[in-house]
């Protein structure tokens, strides 16, 4: 019963979240997509923040009370992942078979999806931000749960990495869901569709895989890391941080208003007469200056575990190599498209994909 019980959880997470979203007060915001075949911009209602710290106190609640152990989710992971692999093949088919085609391969189609905002009750609900938000609050279950039976092993003996690694990764969760109105001018929601690589990504890879510093360290003999190395990682995960808050930001400020001016930088463009591209402050280090700050993120967490040596933890910033370099040459193509002339001179101002006078 315990093991069906670990299979069931996320998804019984997933359904908790799904109600909570709905029902919990939030605000009403305008996004920068706009509705197919039409001019108006969608509608979303965000609660993000809200919900995660709704869900985190009650899980906290169970756990203080008995009624689970504070490692739970730790004890039955496999049986997690499961859960969330299988419900993440079953919506991914739901969301795409009843659906019209749009390429010619129904895998393409699986894989890519083929709705690109599906949204219930006028936005109140939102396929992408409902995805992102499960899997930050799963996420965020699971770094609590990983880390507690680090605890629950070791005592006083446990590695202050793994707690540091725990608590970077909550704030890169508070700090996403705080800033949620920012994502909704990223590329997933303006370029992407919502099937396999969306929908099981969210539901099963982003809450599972990108806990695998944890996940691959918690049970392992502790390292006592020294201090100065701790904050040298710790100042390694703000500097990425910094790198990708800075620009999601710097970018959502100039959409909203283009005179306005972001941590005194004031905009400098290019333009057609038509269209308009950022081209200092952040934007102008490199094309994609954001995927660099999340890798960079990432390599201060897998650093923080102690364990500089084994492959797993490093798993998670090669994720983002492998996921966001393609991603920075479909980018790349869809604005050449998109812009033209006017890309090609971009391309000479800010010559650079990701990496600063390297890249």
């Amino acid at each position: 019963m315990e093991n069906v019980l670990g299979f069931l959880a996320p998804i019984a997470v997933y359904l908790v979240i799904f109600i909570l979203n709905a029902v919990l007060p939030g605000r009403w915001v305008t996004g920068y997509v706009t509705k197919p075949n039409s001019a108006e911009k969608l509608r979303y209602r965000l609660n993000g923040l809200l919900v995660l710290i709704t869900v985190v106190t009650g899980w906290i609640l169970l756990c203080y009370s008995g009624f689970l152990s504070w490692d739970w989710l730790y004890q039955y992971r496999w049986y997690g992942l499961a859960g969330a692999v299988t419900f993440g093949l079953a919506f991914s088919l739901v969301l795409v078979v009843p659906n019209v085609p749009v390429k010619d391969s129904f895998l393409a189609d699986f894989y890519l999806g083929r709705l690109e905002n599906p949204q219930l009750w006028g936005g109140r609900i939102d396929a992408k931000m409902w995805l992102y938000l499960i899997g930050a609050v799963m996420l965020e279950l699971n770094a609590l749960s990983f880390a507690a039976h680090h605890y629950l092993i070791y005592g006083a003996e446990a590695s202050k990495g793994i707690f540091l690694c725990a608590g970077l990764l909550t704030f890169f969760l508070i700090d996403y869901l705080t800033f949620e109105e920012v994502h909704l001018y990223t590329y997933d929601f303006f370029a992407e569709r919502v099937g396999f690589k969306l929908g099981w990504g969210c539901i099963a890879f982003y809450p599972y895989f990108y806990a695998i510093p944890l996940w691959s360290t918690v049970a392992l003999a502790p390292t006592h890391t020294a201090t100065p190395l701790l904050i040298l990682y710790v100042l390694i995960f703000f500097t990425g941080w910094g790198l990708s808050r800075g620009a999601n930001l710097q970018k959502y400020f100039f959409k909203k208003d283009p005179k306005d001016t972001f941590l005194g930088i004031t905009p400098e463009t290019i333009t057609d007469g038509n269209r308009t591209l950022l081209v200092n402050g952040f934007w102008g280090l490199s094309r994609h200056i954001n995927y660099l700050g999340e890798i960079v993120m990432a390599v201060g967490l897998a650093l923080c575990t102690g364990h500089p040596l084994l492959l797993w933890p490093w798993l998670y910033p090669l994720y983002y190599v492998a996921l966001l370099f393609p991603r920075q040459a479909d980018d790349d193509a869809r604005c050449a498209l998109k812009y033209g002339a006017l890309w090609d001179e971009y391309l000479k101002r800010v010559p650079k994909r990701i990496i600063p006078f390297v890249y």
